[in-house]
């Protein structure tokens, strides 16, 4: 019989139950989604950093390392495994588009993964390339490419067939330097060939790295490295490498996501169910005194009542899985979002052990509101339960004596004592009206934050056409020089010094042109003056520098510290310190020119020019960022309309519930369903009002937390349009008065004898 009541009585409240589904479902489904999301990313670029012997540790040079000092690194205590790698950057013969071509001593250590062909071969003469890349380009197995290398040595040409399509955990974020956001394998990939074809082509063993497995910390191997070749080296950590920093940020950014986004939709869903079953066994009061009336014992009828916690968390519980597992792949896939960024080998779903444990938790949790809800109902007699359920009386109000009051409408003063009657049901409506307003403000502020971002930075501050980078050899900076006056260039001393214990970028320019302007942290453009240098806003956050301060920095490879004046904080996309080629002479600074900018385009590799970057490749890569981000943006606003739709329509129809017999009263001493429809309208329009209130200045705060913790990086300030004002505030009120009106519908059903024969 109570199997069949279970039925009977969900039809009844068909529209709470399914909202109830819904919102478990959504809140589960986000939460598991975004888990899985990071989660994944962390297994399977596990999986290719072991099967590709990704290093700990890489040696940079600017000689090359011989055999011995590879064996002596070799050697160090702690250190398991050690190669001599190459890596520069080529051009295809006949085409614009640029390899990283790199070349790895014993292929245990920074090597490949072939998906198809031969197998890496350390004699082989030929290319195992990208196989990104080859899909993007038209590239087979056993075709013909010939690479252009533009070096000290002069320019060499390369020409092998493609023996094999691999991935390589050393390009798992494959970008051609620090101004690209986002791989471009239509314009730039990677190819690998093997020792002997080096040996062959260029005629000596020509590696500027060595790349080391270890499981010693930084602190203690430089000492060592430094010792075994007898001098001071530049030594990154994994965590300075674009394919290991850039994806443990992305899974840094799931998990903080995952705490604050997700959480937040599983939170209004469990608020929502406590909220909605509390009034539903309520409306039920009299059914449980009947029951129990008629003998069922108290822990049957509590069985039976929390078994509609139950299914609701079971049912929700099913498909929120379903949402998460689409949601998850939807992100995670090599078509998908992730997959236009990272190259993994391997693309298998994962979910994180405490997800089900959550899951679990969930389901145990609103089996006990039920269960709760009801146990308080069967308190006493049968009698007393068999009385109907009534809302505690609320005092009158200290606004009521007020002339403000007497002038108040009817619908007004009907509405604030009803909120106050209700305070659950009204902090739940307000709660939802807040996250929707949150997550619009958080989605579209991001939108406005990056185009400001790519604005500020490309559009503005980056007047070039073309970057040449050169290729120094023993003229020295001479022949940049003439590059840089026959083509009306302004030119580029990019190094790496250490400021404390971190490496960061030492970049000089001389800038008559304007091809390049500096950005300063208030995104206004400012001059580079003849003294002092001026530092990137991460290097000033880690340092606790400020302008009139005074920095130190040693270059790598030499014994010198120079110390100078910080003049001011630029806003950078790579943590650099910078100062003009005058500053420089003035500390005494040598410099090698290595890049030259141009507003030429069409420029080809050759000579001193090893290879060529265009700003509409950038450009492009920057297209395809906010297409990314985009999608991201229009998931986040379908959720939070869902979420406004839902919990706003779940709190009208229990409203309604509760406010029927007093809806009646109103229909019976003369109101039309007109005005009663203004009513409920007007109750959920002033919520609607406070929510945006409280919503906008926490969906800023919301994204200006995601944007230190997530972005920082990138050095983007936090930018919202008035657009994204309007667009955030007219949604939410259009959700609540779509809600308010399909409630206020409802009015024309209201039977006035049916709802007025219970006892008060």
């Amino acid at each position: 019989m109570l199997r069949k009541k279970l039925f009977r009585t969900m039809g009844r409240y068909k529209a709470q139950f399914i909202s109830m589904v819904i919102m478990v479902a959504l809140g589960i489904g986000v939460f598991l989604g975004f888990q899985m999301e990071w989660y994944t990313l962390d297994r399977n670029s596990a999986k290719t950093y072991e099967a590709t012997g990704f290093a700990d540790y890489r040696i940079l040079s600017e000689s090359f390392f011989t055999r011995e000092e590879l064996e002596a690194v070799a050697a160090i205590p702690g250190v398991f495994d050690a190669t001599r790698f190459l890596r520069v950057n080529v051009a295809v013969k006949g085409d614009t588009d640029l390899l990283g071509l790199s070349v790895s001593s014993n292929p245990k250590v920074s090597g490949i993964f072939v998906t198809s062909g031969e197998d890496y071969d350390p004699s082989g003469r030929g290319f195992w390339l990208s196989d990104q890349y080859a899909a993007k380009n038209g590239v087979r197995l056993r075709d013909r490419l010939t690479l252009v290398y533009a070096g000290p040595f002069g320019t060499v040409e390369i020409t092998a067939p493609v023996l094999g399509l691999a991935k390589a955990s050393e390009y798992m974020i494959c970008l051609q330097d620090e101004t690209q956001i986002m791989p471009d394998y239509n314009s730039y990939g990677f190819v690998y060939m093997s020792p002997a074809l080096l040996r062959e082509s260029m005629g000596i063993e020509a590696y500027t790295q060595i790349n080391l497995t270890s499981d010693l910390s930084k602190e203690e191997i430089v000492p060592r490295i430094d010792k075994a070749l007898g001098r001071t080296s530049l030594v990154l950590s994994k965590d300075e490498v674009v394919s290991w920093a850039e994806t443990q940020g992305e899974i840094e950014e799931g998990i903080t996501m995952g705490s604050i986004l997700p959480v937040l939709f599983l939170a209004i869903a469990i608020l929502t169910m406590v909220t909605t079953m509390h009034r539903l066994t309520a409306s039920e009061k009299t059914q449980i005194g009947l029951l129990k009336s008629l003998g069922f014992q108290d822990s049957r009828i509590l069985r039976h009542y929390s078994a509609y916690g139950l299914t609701i968390g079971l049912a929700g519980s099913v498909l929120g899985v379903g949402i998460g597992c689409l949601l998850a792949w939807y992100i995670m896939n090599p078509e998908g979002a992730m997959g236009t960024y990272v190259d993994l080998i391997d693309w298998a779903l994962y979910v994180p052990s405490f997800c089900w444990i959550v899951l679990a938790a969930v389901i145990g949790f609103l089996t006990l509101i039920s269960f709760l809800s009801v146990k308080s109902m069967l308190r006493g007699s049968a009698a007393d339960a068999l009385r109907p359920y009534s809302p505690k009386r609320v005092r009158p109000l200290p606004l009521e004596g007020t002339g403000f009051w007497k002038r108040m409408r009817f619908s007004g003063r009907w509405n604030l004592r009803d909120s106050l009657r209700h305070k659950s049901r009204t902090g739940m409506t307000l709660f939802g009206i807040i996250g929707c307003m949150v997550l619009l403000v958080g989605a579209l502020g991001m939108n406005d934050t990056a185009r400001s971002f790519v604005t500020v930075f490309y559009d503005e501050a980056t007047a070039y056409e073309s970057k040449l980078n050169l290729s120094v050899d023993e003229t020295g900076n001479e022949a940049a020089l003439a590059l840089a006056e026959a083509r009306q260039g302004d030119w580029a001393a990019v190094s790496s010094v250490q400021v404390g214990e971190a490496p960061v970028g030492l970049e000089i320019y001389h800038v008559p042109h304007g091809l390049i302007r500096f950005i300063g942290k208030d995104m206004s453009e400012l001059s580079l003056s003849p003294e002092g240098v001026y530092i990137c806003d991460r290097i000033a956050r880690d340092n606790g520098l400020a302008p009139g301060d005074r920095i130190s920095f040693s270059p790598y490879g030499s014994s010198e510290t120079y110390e100078a004046t910080v003049q001011g904080i630029l806003r950078s996309l790579s943590e650099s310190v910078i100062l003009s080629d005058e500053a420089a002479d003035r500390l005494g600074i040598p410099y090698s020119i290595n890049t030259v900018y141009t507003r030429e385009t069409g420029v080809e590799a050759g000579g001193v020019i090893s290879s060529v970057q265009s700003k509409q490749s950038i450009l492009q890569s920057f297209d395809k960022f906010m297409e990314l981000m985009n999608t991201m943006i229009l998931l986040l606003v379908a959720a939070a309309v869902v979420l406004g739709l839902v919990v706003l329509y779940n709190l009208g129809i229990m409203s309604y519930t509760e406010r029927y017999r007093e809806m009646a009263t109103l229909k019976v001493v003369g109101f039309r369903d007109r005005q009663i429809g203004r009513i409920l309208i007007g109750q959920n329009l002033w919520l609607t009002v406070l929510g945006v209130v409280i919503g906008l200045p926490a969906g800023v705060g919301v994204l200006q937390y995601l944007l230190t913790a997530l972005a920082s990086d990138y050095e983007m300030k936090l930018t919202l349009g008035p657009i994204t004002y309007a667009v955030s505030i007219l949604l939410t009120f259009g959700v609540s008065l779509l809600v308010g009106w399909m409630i206020a519908r409802r009015t024309r059903s209201i039977d006035m004898v049916e709802s007025l024969k219970g006892v008060d």
